[in-house]
Parts: C-alpha cells; structure tokens; sequence
C-alpha cells in the first residue's frame, strides 16, 4: 500500500516537474540571468566592445546621485508622467466601463473599437501620432483656423509633455476598460437593486456600493499602469525621442542613450538597477496598501 502511495506521488511530482521545469528554464535564461548580469556589469566600467570589463565598484551609483543631472531630471519627468498617466488612465477607463457595462446600443462594437489601440505596437503609434501632430494638424488648421492646431505638440517641451500623456493613455485606456467592465460584472445586481430601492442615488451607489466591491479590478488596473508609466520607453523614443532637447526623456530612455549612444554598459547597467527598484519599491507599495483595502472592504 505504501509504495502505491509513493509511486503515485512520485509519477505526480514527475508531471509536475514536466510541466514547470522548462518554462522555469525558458524564464531564468531570458529574464533572471540577463538582470543578474545587469547587476554584476553596474559594478564595471565597460563599453561593450571591450572583453574584459573593469571593476570598478560603487563608482557608478555615486556617479549617479552626485554628478548627473540627466538622470535626475529624466527621474522628475518620469515620476511627473506616472502621476498624470495613472490617474487619466485609470480614470477614463473606469467612465468607459461603467458607460459600456450598461444598456448601449452598439456597447461590443465600441469596445473593440477602444480596445484596438492596445494591441498595435507603441512604435508604431509613436510614429502615427508624430504624423497626426506635425501634418495633420497643420491641414486640420487649415480647415478649422483652429488655434490649437497650431501650436507645437512636439516642439515646445510643456506641450511635447501634454502630447505625450494624451498618446500614452489614448493607447492604454482599452487594456483597463476591459479589466474594469470584468470587475463590474461580477457585482451582484441584487445589490444594486436593493440600493435603488432605498432611494440612493446612482453617485451614492457607484462610490459606497460598486467602487468597494470592484477594488481587486482597481489594485490590478493600478498596479499594471504604475509599473507600465515608470518604465515607458517606446512611444517616447518614436514620438520625441526625448525631446526638444531631453524634456520628455524618462529613465528607461535616459538608460538607452547612456548604454547605446554614449557606448557605457556598466553605467547604464546601474541605472536599469535602480530603475528595478524603483518599480519595486513603488508596486510593493501600492499593492499592500490595497490589498489591506480590499480586505477590508
């Protein structure tokens, strides 16, 4: 009877292992290893050529906080666009859910319709939105003598950062809408019902009833587009490149142009570091401050 039981367990922690143990493999090799090298190289000197790299210890990370400037602004610029991406972001998508999880003629059709943005490259948006911004407000001006139309998204840096929010939540808000229309269709309607017989009100209804009942939807939603703003580099590095001059260049941008165009791996290797803590630091935040939220709730 005993050595059924082993066997049993045995050819089950065997198709367990079957199953797990590649895609850990697959994981370690593309992700974990590739950040442990990060690690090691922001301790060097190397410029990516060399075969040898040199060590050179904490040099990097003082280099960082005492004597560059870029980063530090490219750390104001990325925190000052996480704030308005988060909250815009969030904010539209959960107007679009609730508008779209009630009786709307044609409610699929425009979901999909919002949802569209989120699954073409940010690259290749990057550049369409260029387009639209240069040329295509130059004959939309030409048409409406419209002030605004007029202006230079990309070439003053107030308004290259204002373009740069409305491109990035124009692209994002179809992902979100999805995950919050999920949470407010697992509310029960019952509820709801029993709320509008009371008399409440449909603002009383949606902050007091809906609101705490949808809070796993809002922790993921939140969580995903802090992380996703932190780290946002393509439709940067397409639509200004950081520009005009570095007005618009975040961190994962600022890292790009100190490994790639300036030839110092080591020392872009220690800002992605610190990056990574960042985002850590930042998620681990939010999501226990939530959590205890939901709990309570």
């Amino acid at each position: 009877m005993k050595s059924e039981n082993l066997k049993r367990h045995l050819r089950s922690t065997l198709e367990f292992a079957g199953f797990t143990v590649p895609a850990v493999i697959v994981i370690f090799a593309f992700v974990e290893l590739p950040f442990l090298m990060s690690v090691l190289y922001s301790f060097t000197k190397w410029n990516g050529l060399d075969k040898v790299p040199v060590f050179i210890g904490f040099a990097n990370y003082m280099e960082i906080f005492t004597n560059d400037p870029n980063m530090m602004q490219a750390l104001g610029f990325t925190l000052l666009f996480t704030v308005f991406m988060v909250f815009f972001t969030n904010v539209i998508a959960m107007l679009l859910a609730v508008a779209l999880d009630s009786k709307v003629r044609g409610k699929n059709v425009l979901r999909a319709a919002f949802y569209v943005p989120n699954i073409i490259s940010m690259i290749i948006i990057g550049y369409i939105w260029r387009f639209i911004f240069s040329k295509g407000f130059d004959s939309f001006y030409a048409l409406t003598k419209i002030p605004a139309f007029q202006l230079s998204w990309l070439g003053d840096a107030k308004l290259s950062f204002v373009s740069v929010v409305i491109v990035s939540v124009w692209q994002a808000i179809g992902f979100y809408m999805v995950i919050y229309i999920a949470g407010l269709q697992t509310v029960p309607k019952d509820i709801i019902e029993a709320a509008m017989i009371d008399g409440a009100r449909s603002s009383t209804r949606f902050f007091r009833i809906t609101m705490p009942l949808i809070l796993p939807s809002i922790t993921v939603c939140l969580f995903y587009s802090l992380s996703s703003a932190l780290k946002t580099f393509d439709v940067i590095f397409s639509l200004t490149f950081g520009g005009p001059g570095t007005a618009t260049t975040s961190i994962a941008l600022d890292i790009y142009k100190t490994a790639f165009s300036d030839s110092r791996f080591g020392y872009g290797s220690a800002k992605s570091v610190l990056l990574f803590f960042l985002i850590l630091l930042v998620t681990v935040f939010q999501l226990s401050l939530f959590k205890k939220r939901e709990v309570e709730a």
